[in-house]
């Protein structure tokens, strides 16, 4: 019997199922609306999801992962910071071994993008990259040699609540925001596609989102031109720290900035400008898988985690 392995990216909104065969190939998917704040019926929906995806294919998952929204405290086990109200002060991995009868492995949603993409993704072959989600906020994974590395706490690659650089929000005349993580000035909440939009209000313009932000840029509103000038100012310099620290092979931006072709055009010279001579940007490459990357990543997480 062939192995499956099960792989579950939780969302705010949507749960995703995908089960991959021996090839990586996705050969079963389903998705649910993300249950509200009651953690036992969350247990329950994911249980039932997996039984019916088991069902279908008939056969067991031979491993299951799941991609959460967050961190997991690694002394506790408890579930930190998520957007997902159902799972913050819980224990999701002991409840839901408990309810399927068998071990679950999990991992950050971003970490499970960033293992996608370097398996069969965009970065598929590369002795390294960086995978950096720009959405709702900011994180990623960093892979080497197509192995994720969680590092001592499981939280590598959370670029996202490094420090903005003081002087840049000086120069752009920007406040230091405070953090949900609990920290200030964290780079997500000026590079996310929320950071765009809220750099907008900040310099006096009003839009919902980044998308709007953009559609106004592009009728010729000099706030909205003036907010995109400063987020590309301030990603390149998050992103620069990042060569400086890992030197990747390439980056694979996700997340609903990762849509807009102008990141790809203008990003590779506004890093440079925040990198000493000698120091080259990586490729900047456009997700293989999209959306359906974080399921597929968190199942080949639980391979990872089956067959060190």
């Amino acid at each position: 019997m062939a192995e499956l392995f099960f792989g579950l990216d939780i969302g705010g909104t949507k749960i995703e199922l995908a089960a991959c065969d021996g090839t990586l190939a996705v050969v079963h998917r389903e998705r649910i609306a993300t249950p509200g704040a009651d953690f036992g019926d969350f247990t329950r929906q994911i249980a039932a999801l997996v039984r019916r995806a088991e069902t279908s294919l008939g056969q067991p998952a031979s491993a299951i992962g799941l991609g959460l929204p967050g961190v997991t405290d690694a002394a506790t086990g408890l579930q930190l910071s998520s957007n997902v109200p159902a799972l913050n002060g819980q224990r999701v991995a002991p409840a839901l071994a408990a309810a399927l009868g068998r071990p679950v492995h999990l991992g950050n949603d971003c970490q499970c993008f960033a293992l996608s993409e370097a398996q069969g993704g965009a970065a598929d072959g590369l002795p390294s990259m960086f995978g950096a989600i720009l959405g709702t906020g900011a994180g990623g994974g960093f892979c080497v040699g197509g192995r994720l590395l969680a590092g001592y706490s499981g939280i590598a690659g959370e670029w996202g609540h490094w420090p903005a650089s003081a002087a840049l929000l000086s120069r752009h005349g920007l406040p230091v925001l405070d953090c949900p993580c609990g920290l200030r000035g964290c780079l997500e909440r000026y590079v996310s596609g929320t950071g765009l939009a809220t750099i907008f209000r900040l310099r006096g313009g009003n839009a919902a989102d980044a998308e709007a932000v953009h559609a106004l840029a592009a009728q010729g509103d000099d706030a909205a031109r003036t907010a995109l000038a400063i987020h590309l100012d301030l990603l390149a310099q998050g992103l620069a720290g990042l060569v400086l620290a890992l030197d990747p092979h390439a980056l694979v931006l996700g997340g609903g900035l990762s849509k807009l072709q102008s990141l790809y055009d203008e990003l590779p010279a506004a890093m440079a400008r925040h990198l000493f001579r000698g120091a080259r940007v990586p490729p900047i490459l456009p997700p293989r898988f999209g959306d359906a990357g974080g399921a597929r990543g968190a199942a080949l997480l639980a391979r990872q985690r089956l067959t060190p």
